[in-house]
């Protein structure tokens, strides 16, 4: 079986991921990190060079062209090998998902909901929603993933686009006190029902005490449009996902931002 299916159907249901989120995690790149241009030598040399040869730097086929992205696409190697042949945990940071494509089309076209704010990216993947928010001026951010390959592939996406690295946290930050933000984006986060009742409890804990603006991208998983959380929730946009993007997706065809209002 080809990895593009081995491994992308647990992103509809719990899987590896949330055995890895009970492990413990790391702040991979504190706060006032180095330039761009150092960004690569705090990389494994090793696993900085797999991801190099099995990823394809590419900015096309997404709502965001202008941002750059190394991911796992059909002219890679693994994307047609059986998913038990990739050596690391499983991918999920490789693909750029439609609630993580739609939530940094909207960054990117809304500067001023991120300019001179926090923002914290909670399931950040291949890090495209937190480096939306970075080009749009955000003043603090902080990109959150379980997955310590996920954070070196965030790091090497923010080189792509010419960006100073910003702070990973790569641990279940869902476990951890909460800090004070002025923005929480998560895309593609509500696959799961148990994750999406821990992130509704967490999310409104995060608005009641410090008035955390939250904004969810999702493309109409049935785990999220049949969640509770439902009830609390304004859109405030609905983008028409590209072919190629319906085509990695099971042929879902819009994806939409979500304002969180409990």
């Amino acid at each position: 079986m080809a990895l593009s299916l081995g491994w992308k159907a647990p992103r509809n249901r719990c899987g590896l991921l949330l055995q890895a989120m009970r492990s413990s995690g790391l702040l991979l790149f504190p706060c006032g990190w180095c330039p761009w241009r150092g960004a690569g030598s705090f990389l494994d040399p090793e696993i900085k060079a797999f991801l190099e040869e099995n990823t394809e730097v590419t900015s096309s086929g997404s709502l965001t062209p202008e941002i750059q992205l190394r991911l796992l696409t059909p002219r890679c190697k693994f994307w047609w090998e059986r998913a038990d042949l990739w050596p690391h945990s499983d991918p999920y940071w490789a693909i750029y998902w439609p609630g993580g494509q739609a939530l940094s089309r909207y960054l990117l076209d809304n500067p001023d909901v991120v300019r001179g704010k926090s923002v914290l990216d909670l399931g950040s993947g291949c890090g495209a929603t937190a480096i939306a928010a970075k080009m749009s001026g955000a003043s603090r951010i902080l990109a959150n993933d379980i997955d310590p390959i996920a954070g070196m592939a965030i790091t090497l996406n923010c080189e792509l686009n010419r960006l100073n690295p910003f702070p990973i946290l790569i641990q279940n930050i869902l476990n951890l006190e909460q800090d004070k933000w002025d923005l929480v984006v998560l895309g593609d986060m509500f696959y799961d029902e148990n994750l999406a009742d821990s992130l509704h409890q967490w999310l409104k804990k995060c608005f009641w005490t410090y008035r955390t603006r939250v904004l969810i991208g999702d493309p109409g998983r049935p785990q999220f449009s049949g969640h509770s959380i439902q009830h609390h929730l304004h859109k405030v946009v609905e983008y028409s996902l590209l072919e190629p993007t319906r085509q990695e997706n099971s042929g879902l065809t819009t994806s939409t931002v979500w304002d969180f209002q409990p």
